[in-house]
């Protein structure tokens, strides 16, 4: 029995290494963050929509990097790392992704950042119903798997193509009008669940944008010298400004880090051509539209 008395010592200390390791591992382990929605979060005409693909799970295997990958690349960037995932599919709101797409939402997520159909309801523009609706049950879905899941909600930009042609469900109001009623939308989502931590107002950045004079708030009419455009070539989804801001709204809100931090050398602007003076414009931006920002959850 002396004999072995060594070899339980060493298999009760390897056992305790192995303890060690594991719980080593699970506290160092990356939070997960889930993105859900559509072009909006992919990134659709613009260079941001395949970008860096390969540093996030799109868990509909459709190669894209959009929003999600911005917001990991900032992370990265400021010393942080999250296992990135999103599930976006073009042209659908919430309802669609319930309907369709559980069998890869339904899990536990620490973060979920998800958004609906850019006119609140493709059938019924502008009328806020479905979207209190879905956003409380993909809420609550996300909440009984985990819950402390930390929810927010993305308000989506106005659109010039639905404000400034004639015949548009804004037609004749201003692209102020389309922004106030989006928001107001996501606000009454945000408080009709308990599970919803806030708003993150990417459309109320892009409004302090083009009233700050970072970019022009009618692509119609040309666009002025030293400003940018938010919108791409069919004035409806964003550019790959307009994505970098979406971005650095949701990297502010999320880790609590200054968007300014990242600076005018940012790798990302780098690479998709944002030159130091509009990144750091666009950081500006968000840095102030979070700073002002008081909704639901900040406390």
């Amino acid at each position: 029995m002396t004999a072995r008395r060594p070899f339980a010592r060493q298999a009760m200390t390897a056992l305790a290494a192995l303890a060690l390791a594991a719980a080593a591992s699970a506290a160092s382990a990356a939070e997960s963050i889930l993105f859900v929605g559509n072009s909006f979060t992919y990134g659709a005409n613009s260079a941001v929509w395949k970008w860096h693909a390969n540093t996030v799970t799109d868990l509909n295997n459709g190669g894209v990097g959009g929003v999600p990958a911005l917001f990991k690349a900032f992370a990265l960037e400021a010393g942080l790392d999250y296992d990135v995932s999103l599930e976006t599919v073009g042209g659908q709101g919430l309802d669609y992704h319930l309907a369709n797409k559980k069998p890869v939402l339904d899990k536990a997520w620490d973060h979920v950042v998800m958004h609906g159909y850019s006119t609140l309801d493709a059938n019924n523009p502008g009328k806020p119903e479905l979207l209190v609706s879905t956003a409380a049950q993909a809420a609550a879905m996300f909440q009984a798997h985990n819950p402390r899941v930390d929810i927010h909600l993305t308000a989506t930009w106005a659109r010039p193509d639905q404000t400034y042609p004639a015949g548009k469900p804004w037609t004749g109001k201003p692209i102020t009008a389309m922004n106030t009623d989006v928001r107001t939308a996501y606000d009454l989502a945000a408080a009709g669940s308990p599970y919803i931590r806030d708003v993150i107002p990417v459309g109320d950045a892009f409004m302090r944008a083009t009233t700050t004079g970072v970019a022009d708030p009618n692509p119609y009419d040309g666009i002025a010298a030293g400003q940018v455009d938010l919108w791409t070539w069919d004035n409806y989804h964003a550019s790959a400004y307009g994505y970098y801001l979406e971005a650095l709204m949701v990297f502010g809100r999320l880790t609590g880090k200054d968007p300014l931090s990242l600076g005018g050398r940012e790798t990302a602007a780098a690479e998709l051509g944002i030159s130091p003076a509009q990144a750091t414009a666009l950081q500006q931006v968000a840095h102030d539209e979070l700073a002002a920002y008081h909704g639901k959850g900040t406390g």
